[in-house]
């Protein structure tokens, strides 16, 4: 969220509407109930235009952490006969072993071949391959400077390992097997700080950056990722370094979106805001990942009105639309809409609790 310090209590903070209720047109909403009226901001979806699109180094980060394995299609599903289970022990493809006192049967390579030809077995959907694609041939032919995005594996091994891919053009990652690492194993715990440092260090030349990590949202190390992003906001403040944009991409049906709202709630006790997050399944298109990639500065369209529920004009630009809009209506007004382009965009609006 935008302009929250991270010492705001829940009542003080702006409360950020889920991207599946938020128009095509914008990229975040932010909503605070004063008692008295809402206070509204919100920014105008759009790619990066003129300086502000120079200079971009990219990345795609995917968690390899052990709870991802099976979204990487590496589970096999389905169930194998009793009797085709006795055939494979007559040929020998069966191995029994002692584990913890009691003697199991596990299957050998050749009794899943033939299972898997069979169509007994089946590999569980690989959700991480397309979205990767997507991502990488997105960044790398929209924004980055040398049109290639870089890849890595992340929360490998003991958790805190990465493993590199490569650099992808647009092309050369629509062939691209995503599968897990392959030199390492999928990790013991998921460790996030590795992975940003990595970016931040190898591009820390780079006028911008922008890296995109994607996971099921358990993270093992809050606190330090939380102590890096600040060294990483006071250098941006101070001028030592440029600035980055992290953006962490939920997948699953189980996403733990408490640390991922955590992170895009964290501002250092500065103005730079380092986090975002978005839920993959709720993405109506990529560019969502340009919603807090906005300046104040920026003008999208060179007139614009906005109007509340009963049709009053909240606010009308004559000079030129910014990207970054802040409005106030009354608590009563169930939406707004904004007139640009002879074109009306309604945003429903959920109020939360008003401050106490």
């Amino acid at each position: 969220m935008h302009g929250q310090n991270s010492d705001s209590s829940p009542e003080q903070r702006n409360h950020q509407l889920p991207s599946s209720m938020v128009a095509k047109e914008f990229g975040e909403v932010n909503v605070r109930n004063t008692g008295l009226e809402l206070q509204i901001l919100f920014t105008i979806l759009m790619e990066p235009q003129g300086e502000a699109a120079e200079g971009w180094q990219t990345g795609v980060a995917l968690d390899a952490s052990a709870s991802m394995k099976d979204f990487y299609g590496r589970k096999l599903e389905g169930k194998i006969p009793a009797d085709v289970s006795e055939e494979y022990e007559k040929k020998g493809w069966l191995e029994s072993r002692v584990e913890e006192g009691r003697r199991v049967k596990s299957f050998q390579k050749a009794a899943y071949e033939d299972a898997i030809q069979k169509g007994y077995l089946r590999p569980s959907p690989n959700i991480v391959q397309p979205l990767a694609q997507q991502f990488i041939a997105y960044l790398a032919e929209n924004l980055d400077a040398h049109g290639g995005t870089t890849v890595i594996y992340w929360a490998c091994g003991s958790g805190a390992e990465i493993e590199i891919l490569g650099d992808f053009t647009e092309a050369q990652c629509r062939t691209l097997d995503v599968i897990g690492p392959k030199s390492l194993n999928f990790g013991n715990s998921t460790i996030l700080t590795p992975a940003v440092k990595y970016f931040a260090e190898r591009f820390v030349d780079a006028k911008r950056g922008m890296f995109i990590f994607i996971t099921d949202g358990r993270v093992d190390d809050l606190s330090a990722v939380k102590q890096y992003t600040t060294q990483l906001a006071k250098d941006i403040t101070s001028g030592q370094r440029h600035p980055v944009k992290c953006v962490l991409i939920g997948v699953g049906n189980q996403i733990d979106k408490s640390q991922l709202e955590e992170l895009d709630d964290f501002h250092p006790g500065t103005n730079i805001d380092i986090w975002d997050y978005k839920i993959a399944k709720e993405m109506a298109s990529l560019v969502q990942i340009f919603a807090e990639v906005v300046y104040e500065n920026q003008i999208v369209a060179p007139t614009g009105t906005i109007y509340d529920a009963a049709g009053n004009i909240i606010k009308k630009y004559t000079d030129g639309l910014p990207a970054k809009v802040s409005i106030s209506m009354s608590s009563q007004s169930e939406w707004f809409e904004l007139e640009v382009y002879g074109q009306r965009i309604r945003q429903p609006i959920i109020p939360p609790k008003p401050e106490k």
